[in-house]
């Protein structure tokens, strides 16, 4: 079971309104990856942070 590490939130805004000025709300979710970091331990991060991990040297590529 992989552990959810990212404090990050989902994306929230508002629809582009029509001529009527109607408006609906929009949540764009985060895309959250399993992944495998150098002590073994498995975590799930957003694709943002395991490219910054990855530059790092902090995740194990080889091993996902």
């Amino acid at each position: 079971m992989a552990i959810n590490i990212s404090s990050r939130k989902p994306n929230k805004s508002k629809r582009i309104r029509s001529h009527a000025l109607n408006t609906t709300n929009s949540t764009q979710a985060l895309n959250l990856q399993v992944v495998r970091l150098e002590d073994g331990t498995r975590v799930r991060m957003s694709a943002k942070e395991i490219r910054t991990f990855r530059k790092a040297d902090k995740v194990n590529p080889e091993a996902e």
